[in-house]
């Protein structure tokens, strides 16, 4: 008999590639800042159960693409899926991609897309503040000052539009977060747990793969 879960797990399978120092990405910036300096400094490969989750996150990503590029589609126009942005400073480079960038066609505005999954629609109350500073970041780099973010269930394609203002603070505010980061990681200094400390972050050790490490490193 086929063992289609063995199957799975290695089609979903990437080869590892080590971070490097000065190259970040806007998809990390929300989480704690020590699990993103774990990632570079003791990295570890990722459980399957986790890779099937970005998998099927992807998939949900897809799915919008389709339904966005779709004939049946009026109001909206597809521009871009995972459109690719960079953004230089003097000391590291912020890479990223936008998963889409559509034109309104109502009142001619061009809005990025945010897509994320989640299991439980109804859970969703507000945008998730990483995700709301991924978007933010983009809207600061990419000079399209509109962006919302878009949830859809994995069980019943249920969705939540949540908009998101642009904010020229914020997006100064999340530039400097990555300057911390990089000067952490240049100085291999630890930093605090945020996700431990923090009241909205600390859902984030539930399913942290660092968790172990993080532990020992307080004690």
């Amino acid at each position: 008999m086929i063992d289609f879960n063995k199957l799975i797990d290695q089609h979903i399978t990437r080869e590892y590639k080590p971070k490097k120092i000065g190259n970040y990405y806007p998809s990390e910036i929300g989480r704690c800042m020590r699990k993103i300096w774990y990632s570079y400094m003791r990295p570890q490969d990722v459980e399957p159960d986790l890779r099937k989750v970005f998998e099927v996150g992807h998939i949900m990503h897809d799915f919008v693409v389709d339904v966005l590029k779709s004939e049946k589609t009026h109001d909206v126009e597809l521009l871009k899926a995972e459109m690719p942005l960079k953004f230089h400073t003097d000391y590291f480079t912020i890479s990223g991609r936008v998963d889409d960038l559509i034109l309104l066609k109502i009142d001619g505005r061009m809005i990025l897309v945010e897509v994320k999954s989640t299991r439980n629609i109804s859970m969703v109350k507000r945008a998730e503040p990483s995700h709301t500073m991924q978007l933010q970041f983009y809207m600061h780099a990419s000079g399209v000052h509109n962006g919302i973010i878009l949830y859809i269930d994995k069980t019943n394609l249920k969705t939540k539009i949540f908009e998101i203002k642009f904010d020229e603070e914020e997006g100064t505010k999340i530039l400097k977060r990555f300057e911390e980061l990089h000067n952490y990681l240049v100085e291999n200094e630890l930093p605090f747990a945020e996700a431990k400390q923090m009241y909205d972050m600390n859902w984030m050790c539930r399913y942290c793969e660092y968790k172990s490490k993080c532990d020992k490193d307080e004690k």
